[in-house]
């Protein structure tokens, strides 16, 4: 994997370097200017790109916009400190395909990393409460409402698993099954909700009160 990251703390910012570094995922650059890191975006290619929300000069939802325009398939994924839901309702509306913390667990920033760059949207599982109070949830919601009759006992199951943001390894982990297994679910998920992506599922189950213990047990 190979990820450029542009952030104008630069103590973060090495710091961040030298630990995906260590497992094995190269940095291509590490910037603290959005206009010197959307020139090395070009240059480079990179897997994903990990961009800082607040930065003087171009802010992170103006750079996004600006990959977006120029990189349209390139994953993004915001990684900052902010869980205000403007911004992150405005960073998944402009083309993020995932919005981190930077409190997260080492393990956990790699994981959503691979997801993204497979091409899955992934949001920080604290925000999804955050989510499910934004418009586009609503509107996933109502359109998905009347169908979670059609999912089968083990598909809610997993959902409220994907509701809490688990990745489909720790689903399998928990419920003992393949991650073969948890992937032909969660399309299932997908196809009979209605909806394009984890994210969207996890929001509406959020949003509806259909998993109100948190999972299957």
């Amino acid at each position: 994997m190979r990820v450029l990251l542009i952030d104008d703390h630069a103590l973060f910012r090495f710091g961040l370097q030298e630990l995906l570094e260590r497992r094995g995922i190269k940095v291509v650059a590490a910037l603290g200017d959005a206009e010197a890191g959307l020139q090395r975006v070009a240059e480079t290619t990179p897997d994903v790109v990990l961009l800082d929300m607040r930065m003087p000069g171009l802010t992170g939802l103006e750079t996004l916009r600006r990959l977006r325009a120029a990189h349209p398939h390139m994953p993004v994924a915001m990684l900052t400190t902010s869980a205000e839901e403007r911004d992150v309702i405005e960073s998944l509306q402009g083309g993020a395909q995932g919005y981190l913390l930077k409190d997260m667990e080492p393990d956990a920033l790699i994981a959503a990393l691979e997801e993204i760059v497979q091409g899955r949207t992934v949001v920080a599982p604290e925000l999804a409460i955050v989510l499910a109070r934004a418009v586009q949830g609503e509107v996933a919601g109502a359109a998905a409402s009347t169908r979670i009759a059609d999912l089968t006992p083990r598909e809610h199951e997993i959902l409220c698993h994907l509701a809490e943001g688990q990745s489909n390894k720790a689903i399998a982990r928990c419920l003992n099954i393949s991650d073969g297994t948890v992937k032909l679910h969660v399309k299932a998920i997908l196809r009979k909700l209605e909806v394009h992506s984890r994210v969207e599922a996890a929001v509406i189950a959020v949003e509806r009160g259909w998993c109100e213990r948190g999972g299957s047990g």
